[in-house]
């Protein structure tokens, strides 16, 4: 499903064709004494990682354009899509949300660089699917993000008032596009193209918190398989049952692929796309993990792909979700660092290689508070943020919340700065905080306490 076009006006024209359409600022800086990143504590803290999720932030139509005072290519091309900047960033279109930090990042498909742990772990998928199903999985890792947003939405099902559809939680190019939320965006038409067993691998995009697990551009691999009733038909079973059973061999085959001989467990849950849906979660190193989401596909999903006489099954994973706990990688933003102490560390082929920490370089903390007002979003706060700080930012949490008398909610929040490859400087980090406050103020219409 590779779209050949070779201009900005022509990617306009297919876009247009494939949709229908509390505490005051302390100046002074907190800094802990040297320490090498930790490992998070629970992998559990990875929400909305993968496609299959029913967890999403708060609801807001409030939109917020930060601007990094980075050098950003006028264009790119992906998988021979030529996009130029001013199709994805449109300052004109009040539907637009995409801030020029977010394009920088098109392009770079970390999931496409076999000596990268995102992309070590993505050919380690590949290989067992190759080697237990006779290359039957048509791979796909280089399709466009601009998608739909009936094909990022109602083509796999998502309610027309479900929360992941709002300014606050997903990037709108226009009312239309989006960068896509998961790879499940291109299921339906790779259905309606006549494919049965295909993987979709790419970058994909949501507007997120802040923290050593969150980033607002990460990589997803989705995973599907058609069956047709003379599959099932001699099988006992129905085809519902058949398709799980199937998924469920297949899925724990993967897992025992990834990472050896664990102990795993098949959790109910509930996803719009998927019927009976689960998760499948591992015992590894002394805890629960779970591992990826998935499911028996839709009916209305097939009924509208032209395959009203099958069945199928679908799950979804996120790499770096994947690639934290087998690499050791204590911190998400790491997956896009250039220092060759990083990416020195990894090799093709080398799936499990523990991460070496090379930074001892301590975090500084900044706190703000403000009287928040109706509008107001984290996500927006943390866009803000991220727009100005870009990577030196590696957490934002809420410390203090309350209520006075008059009905007025404060929020404080505290800012952990922190370079992963240099110590930074009291003047680097209290301009940072300047401008963040000035930000924040201003784009959120909050009162700074």
């Amino acid at each position: 499903m590779k779209m050949l076009i070779r201009s900005s006006s022509k990617l306009r024209s297919h876009l247009s064709q494939a949709t229908s359409k509390a505490m005051s600022l302390t100046n002074s800086t907190i800094c802990r004494p040297p320490l090498s990143f930790r490992r998070h504590a629970s992998f559990r803290r990875f929400t909305s990682s993968i496609p299959f999720t029913s967890s999403f932030s708060t609801l807001s139509s409030d939109k917020v354009r930060p601007k990094l005072n980075l050098p950003i290519v006028s264009a790119l091309e992906i998988g021979g899509v030529k996009i130029a900047k001013d199709d994805v960033v449109r300052e004109s279109d009040p539907t637009n949300n995409v801030p020029d930090g977010i394009f920088s990042k098109l392009g770079l498909q970390l999931h496409r660089r076999d000596n990268h742990p995102i992309g070590i772990l993505k050919n380690a998928i590949y290989n067992y699917f190759d080697t237990n199903y006779s290359t039957k999985f048509v791979k796909f890792d280089d399709l466009c993000p601009l998608v739909s947003v009936k094909a990022n939405f109602d083509d796999v099902l998502v309610p027309a008032d479900h929360v992941s559809r709002s300014f606050n939680d997903t990037y709108y190019v226009d009312a239309n596009t989006v960068l896509r939320c998961h790879t499940s965006a291109h299921q339906a038409e790779l259905l309606r193209k006549g494919h049965t067993h295909f993987l979709v691998t790419g970058d994909v995009y949501r507007r997120d918190s802040i923290d050593s697990t969150h980033y607002p551009v990460f990589h997803q691999m989705e995973g599907v398989r058609v069956f047709s009733p003379d599959e099932w038909a001699s099988s006992g079973t129905d085809g519902t049952t058949y398709a799980a059973n199937d998924l469920k061999k297949a899925l724990e085959g993967l897992a025992q692929h990834l990472f050896g001989a664990v102990e795993m467990r098949w959790v109910d849950t509930y996803f719009p796309f998927t019927n009976p849906s689960f998760e499948l979660e591992i015992y590894f190193q002394e805890k629960w993990l779970e591992v990826l989401g998935c499911g028996v596909t839709e009916q209305d999903i097939l009924n509208q792909s032209g395959r009203a006489d099958d069945i199928a099954w679908a799950f979804g994973l996120g790499l770096e979700r994947l690639a934290m706990v087998l690499f050791d990688i204590p911190d998400i933003r790491l997956f896009w660092s250039t220092d060759p102490r990083f990416t020195s560390q990894f090799s093709e082929g080398q799936l499990g290689t523990k991460f070496k920490t090379f930074s001892k370089f301590p975090p500084c903390y900044k706190d703000m508070s403000f009287w928040i007002n109706d509008s107001f979003t984290e996500n927006n706060l943390c866009e803000i943020i991220r727009g100005i700080a870009g990577d030196l930012v590696e957490e934002v949490q809420l410390i203090d919340n309350f209520s006075n008398k008059k009905g007025m909610t404060s929020h404080c929040y505290r800012i952990a700065y922190r370079s992963m490859e240099r110590s930074l400087t009291d003047d680097e980090i209290n301009k940072l905080q300047r401008d963040v406050r000035e930000a924040v103020q201003g784009k959120l219409n909050v009162v700074l306490r």
